[in-house]
């Protein structure tokens, strides 16, 4: 594929690692000399120097022959004028990185398809609604759905006393009641490993297992974790994250949101009539103690610091809360956060990353997701008529080392894939697989 990225952020950092990964023909568009010399250094990519908005730069980087313009500078204004102009230079796809709720509106989306561009990212309403989704599953550090529920791939930090602990793989699939999850790979120790028969589980183990609805309470009983109902939320910081998840639901929880600045908490409690905003340091162990974080099921912290988010988040577990989220944007801090007590992380630049890598692949894939803290992709794949996947029982299909296959979706029925299961037309099927492999891995579905 042909892509050009106009902007070289973090986004578009994570995005340059994403694609060359992929082999993709990539040309990088910057006015940061530093920052193309470093791309240039270490990726292999073409550069241009310049403005994004460019049209001059744009006919140099052959945008007439691109299959994707992506704009995701730091300046939503420029990334919209430059995708406006890349389709009007003939690119065949632009997305544009946006920082404005209002363009999202349904009614205000269509001024922006009439205008050249295929697809908006507003970044803090993907992480919104990852959030939200977080919160509906209380025992998991992260979940992916597929076709509404059918299927799931949950994200589960083993701890001491788990059930599971010491298993091998081929143990537990032996103890799952009616084979109905399946891990399908797991993260330790900075590296992730797509599990063989023999490879045992461990403490700190970030397991990513596939099942589905009626294997949850098995996944949830060997991996030591329990769902419990979340009534009281307390939110540290009135970002625009924060606010989101809030007002998703204070109709249904008890909302408490804390910010630090007496304005926006102001003008957060006029925005949020159904929670209760405080003024105040989410640091602040007295304060937190004074607003009852003792008695909160989940504390989702959310400010403009990640060290705040992070020691908020430790200071709620040390008073018994079960369920944790922390907003890290300092991508050298994931790893760290992994290794402490906090539940989850999301970040969103790699959200928006993942996001914006799902428009390169083809129609077979119906959707991807790159997971937090890992080097892995989710993806699901519709299968089209006589696909290489449908010739053989899995086991003897010759899937690349790399990847592996966890679950089918058929006439609206979910199995977990065993070695002698044959995929049909049509299924949906969810595969996880290390960048490496994942071309390799979409022939099978071609």
């Amino acid at each position: 594929m042909n892509i050009i990225l106009a902007g070289t952020g973090e986004v578009g950092l994570l995005l340059v690692k994403m694609l060359t990964d992929e082999n993709h023909q990539i040309t990088v568009i910057d006015a940061d000399h530093d920052r193309l010399q470093y791309i240039d250094s270490h990726f292999d990519v073409r550069i241009l120097e310049g403005q994004t908005d460019s049209i001059r730069l744009l006919k140099e980087a052959e945008v007439n022959r691109s299959d994707l313009f992506v704009g995701v500078s730091p300046h939503h204004e420029m990334n919209v004028i430059s995708a406006i102009l890349a389709k009007k230079l003939g690119a065949r796809k632009t997305i544009a990185r946006i920082d404005n709720p209002e363009y999202m509106v349904t009614g205000n989306k269509q001024f922006f398809v009439d205008m050249g561009i295929d697809s908006l990212i507003y970044p803090e309403k993907l992480a919104g609604n990852e959030v939200i989704s977080l919160l509906a599953q209380t025992g998991t550090t992260e979940i992916v759905e597929f076709s509404g529920g059918l299927l799931s791939l949950y994200v589960i930090k083993l701890e001491e006393g788990a059930p599971i602990i010491n298993y091998t793989m081929e143990e537990a699939l032996m103890a799952s009641a009616g084979f109905n999850y399946r891990a399908v790979a797991i993260h330790r120790r900075g590296k992730t490993i797509i599990p063989k028969r023999n490879d045992i589980f461990q403490v700190g183990d970030l397991v990513h297992v596939i099942t589905n609805q009626e294997g949850i309470p098995t996944l949830m009983q060997f991996s030591g974790k329990e769902s419990f109902e979340l009534n009281n939320i307390m939110i540290i910081g009135g970002s625009r994250i924060g606010r989101r998840v809030a007002r998703k639901m204070q109709k249904t929880h008890n909302i408490r949101l804390i910010e630090f600045d007496r304005e926006r908490s102001l003008k957060v409690s006029e925005e949020l009539q159904h929670s209760l905003v405080i003024h105040g340091d989410g640091r602040n162990l007295d304060l937190l103690l004074e607003e009852g974080v003792n008695r909160m099921d989940a504390v989702v912290a959310v400010t403009e610091s990640s060290e705040t988010n992070i020691l908020s988040c430790l200071a709620a577990k040390e008073y018994g809360v079960r369920k944790t989220i922390a907003e890290i944007e300092n991508i050298d801090y994931i790893g760290l956060a992994e290794n402490i007590n906090v539940d989850t992380i999301i970040n969103k630049k790699l959200i928006t990353a993942s996001h914006i890598f799902s428009f390169t692949f083809g129609p077979q894939v119906e959707s991807v997701k790159c997971l937090t803290g890992t080097d892995a992709d989710v993806l699901e794949f519709r299968v089209r008529p006589g696909a290489k996947i449908t010739r053989a029982a899995v086991k003897d299909i010759g899937f690349p080392d790399g990847a592996t296959i966890g679950g089918v979706i058929r006439n609206n029925k979910a199995f977990i894939v065993k070695g002698d299961s044959l995929i049909y037309d049509n299924d949906l099927v969810v595969v996880f697989a290390l960048p490496a492999v994942v071309q390799k891995v979409e022939k099978f579905f071609d």
